[in-house]
């Protein structure tokens, strides 16, 4: 009995090691309407006081970034969500944002703060990822920096929102580090 015991737990290392990453399942988005007590799962989201933000809302004018001020007489100017708030969003009306043709590859639907989604696939070359069902997106280039160092295959850690401020553009959120990042939609 304990020696088969034994050959049975060697055994789940080298079947989980068997999967190639690129083959594990990768599961579909998942609604997030949780109960409260149901928000403390194991991959809950950590940043903006554990909860997935609403969608940010459309800003008038050229207004500068809003950065965060902390109790600590700290400034964060970083683009992040806290209390729901949404801080270092770009002016509407900035240049980097203009596509000459906005949703060139059509409109990806299944955005906002009902669907979390994990990266089936990661080309940090060129800064394109892939959510299940092979939706394809690539993240500006000035916004790579702050998301190079991301978990991308750690679960369903992210939140696809459409950018109010600039056609064309959507958002992605990391419900663990509180940072999103402007990105296109590339179709499937």
């Amino acid at each position: 009995m304990h020696r088969r015991l034994s050959v049975m737990l060697a055994a789940i290392p080298i079947a989980l090691i068997a999967v190639p990453a690129g083959e594990r399942s990768v599961a579909a988005p998942r609604p997030q309407a949780h109960a409260p007590e149901q928000q403390h799962s194991a991959n809950s989201p950590r940043a903006n006081q554990g909860r997935i933000p609403p969608p940010p809302p459309a800003r008038t004018g050229a207004k500068k970034p809003e950065e965060e001020h902390r109790p600590n007489s700290r400034v964060d100017n970083s683009q992040h969500v806290n209390n729901d708030h949404w801080y270092g969003h770009d002016a509407p009306n900035d240049k980097r944002y203009h596509l000459a043709t906005p949703f060139e590859h059509g409109h990806f639907e299944r955005f906002g703060p009902n669907y979390r989604y994990n990266v089936a696939r990661i080309d940090r070359d060129h800064h394109r990822f892939w959510l299940p069902g092979g939706f394809s997106f690539v993240i500006a280039d000035w916004d790579w920096p702050l998301a190079a160092d991301w978990c991308w295959d750690c679960g369903d850690d992210f939140v696809v929102y459409e950018d109010p401020d600039h056609a064309g553009w959507y958002l992605l959120y990391n419900v663990h580090t509180g940072a999103y990042v402007h990105i296109t939609y590339l179709g499937t």
